[in-house]
């Protein structure tokens, strides 16, 4: 069953629009991973230091590779992100 995760990142003040760009590539580059449905990170319209991820993944064993990989990844320059972050996993259940 797909897995669905949405993930709130407060950035830095003022530093919104840079660590968008630091996602960007990060998010190309996770999209192309086996079992990854939606790697895609989005900025509010009314707060641009605040960012959303979105994730879906076919099933809980490609994101368990994909968080292995995570480890390996260089990690987003330093300074962009405020403190905290929050995770909400949820089971993709479409309805109609």
């Amino acid at each position: 069953m797909s897995v669905r995760l949405i993930i709130s990142i407060q950035a830095a003040a003022g530093k919104g629009n840079e660590l968008l760009a630091a996602y960007r590539d990060r998010c190309l580059d996770i999209a192309k991973e086996p079992g990854c449905l939606q790697f895609e990170v989005f900025q509010s319209g009314l707060d641009p230091d605040r960012l959303t991820l979105l994730e879906l993944w076919k099933d809980d064993a490609a994101l368990a590779v994909h968080a292995e990989v995570n480890k390996t990844r260089a990690p987003l320059p330093p300074g962009l992100r405020a403190d905290g972050a929050s995770r909400e996993d949820y089971v993709y259940s479409r309805v109609s």
